[in-house]
Formats: C-alpha cells, sequence, structure tokens
C-alpha cells in the first residue's frame, strides 16, 4: 500500500485550527473553505550519495552501447536519419547509465531523432520552418536533448516543452557518473550541451497541472513517459489530441504488458477510439514502444 505524504504550510495549518474553533460550521463548509493540498515534489528523487564507482558506471555504460539491435538499426535505415554516434554514446553515459533493476536501453533516443527528422523533413513547410514538440517526464532530459539535436540538424526553429516534477536548478544526485563530482543541478549536469539546450524549456510540476497552467495552440509531435497509469496517460494525450492535425505524431514510451499494463491499455483505447494509426515497435522484450499518427 502506498502512502502520500503531504507537507501543510503554517498559514494553512492556522487556517485549519480556526475554522474547527468557529462551532457554527459543519464539516462540509470547512472542507469548501480549505485549499486543495499540493502533494509535494520529491526532494532527492535518485538518493542521496553516488551509487557507485566511476568505474562501474564506465562499464555499464560500455557493454550498453556494445549491446546490438538490429531492429533498431532498421528502423533508422527506413527513415534515413541516424543520430551521430559519438555525441550520442557521451549524451548516454552522463543521462541514461544509471544503477537500476532493469537492462540498460538507450534505443529510445535513437528512435526519436529518426522520427523527428522524418516529420520534419515531411510536414514542416519550408515557409513556416517551426515545430513544437512537447515532453512529459524529463529525468535527466536524455530525450529532450535528442528533440534538440534533431531540430538543430534539420536547420530549423523548434522548442521542446518538457515537464517533470523534479528541479531543474536545485543541486541533487542523479544516479549517473557525474554524481562522482557532488550534487549538481540538472542545468550544471546538462551544461557541456549548451547549443542544445537553447531550444528547451524545462517546467517542473505535475503534468496535469502543468499542461492546464501553459499557452499551447499546437504540437506536433509528443512524447509521452511520465505516470504509467492508464487515466493519466490518457489526460495527457486528450490535452495534446486537441492541438494535434493530421500527420501529427505522439510517441509511447514503456507500451511493455508485463510491466506496464495501465499504458497498453491506454493505447489500445486511443486506437479504437480517437483518429490515429498506431505503429508498435517491439525492439526488446523488456521494453516496447508505440508510435500514434494522426489520421
Amino acid at each position: 500500500m502506498k502512502i502520500f505524504l503531504f507537507k501543510i504550510s503554517k498559514e494553512y495549518f492556522k487556517k485549519l485550527i480556526n475554522l474547527f474553533n468557529r462551532s457554527y460550521l459543519n464539516l462540509k463548509e470547512i472542507f469548501f473553505s480549505l485549499p486543495l493540498l499540493e502533494k509535494p515534489f520529491p526532494d532527492n528523487p535518485f538518493g542521496k550519495k553516488p551509487h557507485t564507482t566511476r568505474d562501474n558506471y564506465l562499464i555499464l555504460h560500455k557493454n550498453a552501447i556494445n549491446k546490438k539491435y538490429k531492429k533498431v538499426d532498421l528502423f533508422e535505415e527506413e527513415l534515413n536519419h541516424s543520430i551521430d554516434r559519438k555525441w550520442f554514446y557521451d549524451l548516454c553515459l552522463y543521462t541514461q547509465t544509471c544503477i537500476k533493476n532493469s537492462p540498460l536501453n538507450f534505443n529510445h533516443g535513437r528512435i526519436l531523432y529518426a522520427l523527428v527528422c522524418k516529420y520534419i523533413e515531411d510536414n514542416i513547410k519550408p515557409e513556416s520552418k517551426k515545430i513544437t514538440i512537447l515532453e512529459t517526464g524529463t529525468a535527466r532530459g536524455f530525450s529532450s536533448l535528442c528533440f534538440s539535436k534533431a531540430i538543430n540538424d534539420q536547420n530549423i526553429q523548434g522548442k521542446v516543452i518538457t515537464i517533470d516534477c523534479i528541479p531543474h536548478n536545485k543541486k541533487i544526485f542523479w544516479n549517473c557518473i557525474s554524481d562522482l563530482e557532488g550534487e549538481k543541478t540538472r542545468q550544471d549536469l546538462l551544461s557541456k550541451w549548451e547549443e542544445e539546450l537553447n531550444n528547451i524549456i524545462f517546467l517542473q510540476g505535475w503534468t496535469i497541472d502543468t499542461l492546464n497552467k501553459i499557452g499551447l495552440n499546437r504540437i506536433h509531435f509528443a512524447f509521452l513517459d511520465a505516470q504509467h497509469t492508464k487515466k493519466s496517460v490518457l489526460e495527457e494525450f486528450k490535452f495534446i489530441y486537441k492541438r494535434q492535425i493530421s500527420g501529427d505524431i505522439i510517441f509511447f514510451d514503456d507500451v511493455t504488458p508485463n510491466m506496464f499494463p495501465g499504458v497498453c491499455e491506454a493505447v489500445n483505447y486511443i486506437e479504437i477510439n480517437y483518429p490515429y494509426k498506431i505503429k508498435s515497435l517491439n525492439f526488446d522484450r523488456s521494453r516496447g514502444y508505440a508510435i500514434a499518427t494522426r489520421i
């Protein structure tokens, strides 16, 4: 059973006490007089100290990049776009090589880069040359930087708007090789990719609340990788659906039945009830993806 703890400010506590002291108020009136409780952001989502040694991170990284994925190679060949490997592997070392229970897998970065490049090639008109990409679930910023590189490599203007409950400018440990240098902000962690950072807007917040606060008229491409429940995925999808036209894309991560059934159920529901063509990418048994293209 999960237990959620909530922070209550001194002002909120005083208001609570005052309301209960006013005996003429009934419980219903008290309830509707109070502001909504907000779930606090995590302080140390990746732990309070480095997870392992530099040598172990380097070994994990080497093993991961040496693993071959023929289907991903063929996918890149089919779209005629592939990310620069030197740039990509360096990014993977700092943002994807971590201690986790499942095998390390960097494939979604390659796939997302190729998809965005192809989308720009096929859908962005020369006179506009602009694209807006939305991501939910920033984590260390790996996918955002892959998106931004695609924008730069295709020589167009674009913005990547990415949302996560993890702060961007607070020093924390990130469960990566950079932790051996001490706590860093995400901005510090990604500082060597300054050119790509120029295209990215990092927002801290719970996904649905944040989406309802930002003004977006069009989302050309979206990547959903935040909460993995059916309800959350569908809520994010419905926000994006209203802002897409024919040819626009939503990419779903972790469409893996034995691990994330909620994501799979959401994707199946969308395929049946909304004008999207779904293409499943089962490149790995432990990690599936789905591309939803607006019809």
